[in-house]
């Protein structure tokens, strides 16, 4: 009996050692722009609400996946952010807020956050990317598989984008493209 109860507790906390070692290491968009100043990354913002059923699909099947997070984690500062929520975020020597957001709305549908309508999010998720400068690249809408995001990661990472100035070129990438990432 004994020998099973200690073989559950490790058993346990070699699962949680393993999970712990799976996940992104999120800031604030005020840390991420920071960081940059130090040692300069990408960004990639996740912008969520409470409400929506995809988002946690995200939260759950890509974000916790290893090789996403172990690659984020390398290559850019990750910034989860309520696009309905009522944070005070300051960003490109401006202050956003949402004005217009309801405390019994929180885990609803509420009011859009002035970011998220600087940054012209329209459906949720969206994952928006930003340059070493802070610069947006690209919002990504919707749900993605890790080896979906995978594709967008390493595009973006390498600068491929800055020659993809035709749908053409985007399809030869994504046509070519090899994903690694496991799940």
């Amino acid at each position: 009996m004994m020998k099973r109860i200690g073989f559950t507790l490790i058993l346990a906390l070699l699962t949680l050692v393993t999970s712990k070692a799976q996940e992104i290491n999120w800031v604030t968009l005020q840390e991420a722009v920071a960081l940059q100043k130090k040692n300069p990354k990408k960004i990639m913002i996740d912008m969520y609400t409470n409400w929506c059923g995809p988002c946690k699909m995200l939260d759950k099947n890509t974000f916790r996946n290893e090789d996403v997070a172990n690659y984020v984690n390398k290559h850019y500062y990750a910034v989860k952010f309520n696009a309905e929520g009522n944070d005070v975020v300051a960003f490109k020597d401006r202050t956003f807020k949402n004005p217009g957001y309801k405390p019994e709305n929180a885990n609803r549908r509420n009011s859009p956050h002035e970011l998220s309508r600087y940054f012209q999010i329209t459906a949720y998720p969206t994952i928006v990317f930003l340059d070493e400068k802070g610069e947006l690249i690209a919002p990504i809408k919707g749900y993605k598989k890790p080896q979906d995001l995978e594709l967008y990661l390493k595009l973006f990472k390498a600068d491929a984008h800055k020659d993809m100035d035709t749908q053409e070129k985007f399809n030869a990438y994504y046509k070519a493209f090899k994903p690694e990432f496991q799940g």
